[in-house]
């Protein structure tokens, strides 16, 4: 179901924009993408008749736009139970359970979060990828964005953008960390290994910042925050400096036991079969209330264990 349709003139001061620029400016709510690709199928009109995105206006052109649903979701409703951490009318933000799968792909075409949020809000079928925002691994824990509809999912993917949403990690890495400090290394999909990601000198600007929780004889826990967001960046970056997270089974090797751990501290990193990372806090302004909402969220039990058997097994240092 499309949206109600919006009648607006353009500017005189518009005058000389080419007219995506000035459909940009006059409806801040949608993506210029959006907006041409709205232009271009009709749903976008201007009183003299077709127009091309590049073609120039001349002020007082009458334009008529009504927004088109974009059903481009695949995936099937499922009664999968959510841990809703918040919600209300443009968003919601779910607490995400390692081993959940975010969205349907090749050998998870159910099960996922998305077929859960379908199912949750049917709505969500008109926004762009079910309105998920930002994504966590399958065996990353915590709070991950979600758009309830257009307009918000335009916002928050901008605010995204411009790195105005703060997302804080917890993490376990291998080895002792002597401080905290910033990773600035560039990532790219490995050039033989498709499914995995590395650093590579003409890969995507990654930035991560981290700093010391506390430290035990054979690894660190650490806070964790985000400049930007590319897959699987963390990890890449730890496991970069020699300080891959506990159980990554892609990206840390096979599982060193460190001298002097006891029993119960081998026993939990053998059955240890995930990355240690929570997504534990999320900070960003409301896209259309304008409160800032600062959310955060515990580490689930199989990581607080670990923390716990860490501090038994050698002593904090």
């Amino acid at each position: 179901m499309s949206a109600e349709k919006q009648i607006a003139t353009i500017p005189a001061e518009f005058a000389g924009l080419r007219l995506d620029q000035a459909l940009a400016r006059m409806f801040p709510e949608y993506s210029r993408s959006r907006l041409k690709d709205w232009l271009l199928s009709g749903a976008i009109t201007v009183q003299d008749g077709p127009k091309r995105p590049r073609d120039a206006v001349s002020g007082g052109e009458r334009v008529s736009l009504e927004p088109q649903a974009e059903i481009n979701v695949r995936a099937e409703a499922e009664p999968i139970t959510l841990a809703i951490s918040y919600e209300d009318d443009d968003l919601l933000v779910v607490n995400k359970p390692a081993g959940l799968v975010v969205h349907p792909g090749a050998g998870n075409a159910a099960g996922t979060l998305m077929n859960g949020l379908l199912h949750h809000a049917p709505a969500l079928e008109e926004v762009p990828r079910a309105g998920i925002v930002h994504r966590l691994d399958k065996d990353t824990s915590g709070l991950l964005l979600v758009a309830k509809t257009l307009t918000a999912h335009t916002a928050l993917v901008r605010l995204l953008a411009d790195r105005d949403i703060s997302r804080h990690y917890l993490a376990v890495c291998n080895g002792v960390l002597t401080g905290g400090g910033t990773i600035r290394e560039p990532l790219a999909r490995h050039p033989v290994d498709r499914k995995r990601q590395s650093v590579q000198q003409n890969g995507k600007p990654a930035v991560t910042h981290y700093t010391v929780k506390e430290r035990f004889a054979a690894f660190t826990y650490v806070s964790v925050q985000l400049e930007t967001g590319r897959t699987h960046q963390i990890r890449v970056h730890f496991a970069h400096r020699r300080h891959a997270l506990v159980g990554d089974q892609v990206y840390g090797g096979r599982l060193a036991l460190p001298k002097g751990a006891t029993d119960e501290l081998i026993q939990v990193l053998r059955h240890f079969k995930r990355q240690a990372l929570h997504a534990a806090r999320l900070t960003f302004e409301h896209p259309v209330s304008g409160q800032v909402l600062d959310l955060e969220i515990d580490p689930p039990k199989d990581f607080q264990t670990l923390i716990d058997i860490m501090r038994r097994g050698f002593g904090e240092v």
